[in-house]
């Protein structure tokens, strides 16, 4: 059985620092999983630890920034980012999405939403992964939501909210190219506030649903800003009603 380890995603951990320790606890505590912050050694360390609130700053420094896993490991990861760079720098591992784990663990408490409606958008950064695409839904179903599906869904999705309208980090197309630069054409262009929030609110009309999920935090903030009731999967899980 290959080492499994989990990268907690800077970005994605500053956002939601209360919900990634969350995250963090359950595959510790439960798994004894390794972790570490970031998918580039030594990116940005001691600026991301200074973005963090000061009430999690001393525990986000405690985990290991980054660590070499044996070849045949697999890398665990929430943020899309991080399974690109991942992908394309690291052939030698494998690559699961939490989604993917969660439902690999049979005790896990899922909430009940009882019936409730909830519209799911799929991200650009991760259009190709079906099995992720797959777990998403079948977490969902799990916790007894009904599932509303957009046209543009799955591999035909092009939503990333604003992120796809602004320039993207230089590190990311030398880092990932296949993903964020020869995939990426037409893309990424510099696009004013009031053009963004007008693209985000075009999109988010097409949501019928009063609530909306999603597992990207760049989706989560391009639906806000077109007026939706967003959530991220992780928050369903492990906040909105859930037991962790």
């Amino acid at each position: 059985m290959s080492q499994k380890f989990y990268v907690a995603a800077c970005v994605f951990t500053e956002e939601y620092p209360a919900l990634s320790k969350k995250i963090c606890d359950y595959l510790r505590e439960k798994f004894s999983m390794p972790i570490i912050r970031c998918c580039v050694d030594k990116y940005k360390v001691a600026e991301f630890e200074q973005r963090m609130p000061e009430n999690f700053r001393d525990e986000w420094r405690a985990i290991k920034h980054f660590e070499k896993f044996p070849p045949g490991s697999t890398m665990i990861s929430i943020c899309h980012n991080c399974s690109a760079i991942f992908e394309e720098r690291h052939p030698e591992f494998f690559r699961e999405s939490i989604w993917e784990f969660i439902l690999s663990d049979e005790n896990f408490p899922y909430p009940n939403h009882h019936g409730e409606a909830i519209t799911i958008q799929d991200c650009w950064r991760s259009k190709e992964n079906s099995a992720e695409q797959e777990a998403v839904r079948e977490i969902l179903r799990r916790m007894n939501f009904k599932i509303v599906e957009l046209e543009e869904n799955h591999g035909r999705t092009k939503f990333c909210g604003v992120s796809l309208y602004q320039p993207q980090p230089p590190r990311n197309p030398k880092l990932a190219p296949k993903r964020f630069l020869y995939g990426a054409q037409g893309l990424f262009q510099e696009h004013t506030p009031e053009q963004k929030k007008s693209l985000m609110e075009e999109h988010c009309a097409k949501i019928r649903t009063e609530k909306v999920a999603a597992y990207c935090h760049y989706c989560i903030r391009g639906l806000k800003l077109g007026g939706a009731k967003a959530f991220h999967l992780a928050q369903l899980l492990f906040e909105e009603g859930g037991q962790y």
